[in-house]
């Protein structure tokens, strides 16, 4: 039984490997998928015959340039095998994707985030995911999954929101609040853990060495981190440390999650406003603070306004504080700053490296390297589908017998 066990396990890690290489470099023939998964050919064989009956991956022959000899065959994931589904939530925004088996993207939209309580919220969720399939005239049976991602702390194992800086302690079972309506396997992530991903995956293909390490720090109305590393064996790790809630200042300045202190009370958008008019740090904090209202100090600030210049070294002065207990915790590694914070970066920047530059490892090993980018969406959706995918192709490639598209 044991026996039997191993094998099953090895073939569905074998499968996966398949999978993930024609996901990476596909449509790929025979031999390129021996070559990037170091499988035998007959293995390769027998795993694409398995696939191609369960209508899991598809033949596509390619016809040779000069016309002659035989076609060419290629293999690929098939598109029509399912579809995933990613919410992206933000402060004051959901956006919506589809996307095919293939990893093509279908569909996308945003929406403004319902402002009432969990209930509500998880009811605009669901009636959104419907919109989605109307609009695509896809049917709800063929979802494989729906891959969600937010800020704030989430369950190690379950799709379950246990604190975010809208909800608070308020926490949302998105399973048990989709199962209703929802066949499909639902996934939460914390947002920064994804775009983390998404940089290893970057830094590992551009890379010399077979080991990376990358950190992305998200600025915004929340201030999010994510580290992501892979060792020289393949293996990789990805997680989202609390750096946001982080003690910074002992009994220091109120911030949204109640207590006194944190990295985000003082770099936050609502840790800058409230230092720019002077407000008292014991004062509740907004939950959203309109981009527009900080636009307006940052152009004070750069206009040499004092009390906005200093909330944004304030800030700065945070966030390089949080840093340097990350680098003296888990040694150098590049910094990649994004979230809409970065339109501040000019302003944020001389406090960062100051805050930096007073760490022990800091000041032996030197400063890490900082890389700003603005397209934090993108790295987003770039994580959410490395993440749904490597999960789906682990689960329908352990089925010896294609069901329904779709189904898991």
């Amino acid at each position: 039984m044991l026996a039997k066990s191993s094998t099953e396990l090895v073939r569905q890690q074998n499968s996966a490997l398949v999978l993930s290489a024609l996901r990476r470099r596909g449509p790929i023939a025979h031999t390129e998928i021996a070559d990037a998964t170091g499988l035998a050919s007959g293995t390769i064989s027998a795993i694409t015959n398995e696939l191609e009956a369960g209508g899991i991956i598809e033949k596509i022959e390619q016809q040779p340039p000069s016309g002659r000899g035989r076609p060419r065959v290629l293999f690929s994931p098939r598109r029509s095998c399912g579809y995933v589904i990613t919410i992206s939530i933000s402060s004051d925004a959901v956006q919506y994707s589809l996307v095919d088996y293939a990893g093509t993207l279908l569909d996308r939209f945003s929406e403004p985030r319902e402002q009432g309580g969990p209930s509500a919220f998880v009811a605009s969720l669901s009636t959104a995911i419907n919109r989605v399939l109307q609009r695509s005239r896809i049917s709800a049976d063929n979802v494989m999954l729906v891959s969600i991602s937010s800020k704030g702390l989430v369950h190690r194992t379950e799709p379950v929101l246990t604190w975010s800086p809208v909800y608070g302690s308020d926490a949302i079972d998105f399973a048990q609040a989709l199962a209703k309506d929802w066949s499909a396997k639902v996934s939460l992530n914390n947002e920064t853990l994804l775009v983390a991903s998404a940089l290893l995956e970057r830094e590992t293909r551009t890379s010399a060495s077979a080991e990376a390490a990358v950190a992305a720090l998200s600025l915004g109305h929340s201030i999010g981190l994510g580290i992501g590393r892979a060792g020289a064996t393949g293996g990789r790790e990805v997680s989202a440390p609390n750096f946001g809630h982080m003690l910074h200042v002992p009994n220091g300045a109120v911030c949204r999650c109640g207590s006194r202190g944190c990295v985000e009370a003082y770099a936050g958008f609502y840790a800058i406003l409230r230092t720019a008019f002077e407000v008292p740090i014991d004062t509740v904090p907004a939950k959203f603070v309109p981009l527009n209202e900080i636009d307006k100090i940052a152009g004070h600030a750069r206009q040499a306004n004092r009390n906005a210049k200093f909330a944004f070294r304030q800030a700065g002065v945070a966030i390089g504080n949080g840093l340097s207990r990350l680098l003296s915790l888990h040694g150098h590694m590049p910094v990649v700053i994004t979230g809409p914070g970065v339109r501040y970066y000019d302003l944020l920047e001389e406090g960062l490296r100051e805050g930096l530059a007073e760490s022990h490892s800091v000041r032996l090993g030197g400063m890490p390297e900082l890389r700003v980018m603005t397209d934090e969406q993108s790295l987003l959706f770039e994580g959410h589908l490395s993440y749904a995918f490597s999960l789906l192709d682990q689960t329908v490639s352990g089925s010896r017998e294609r069901r329904k598209a779709g189904s898991l």
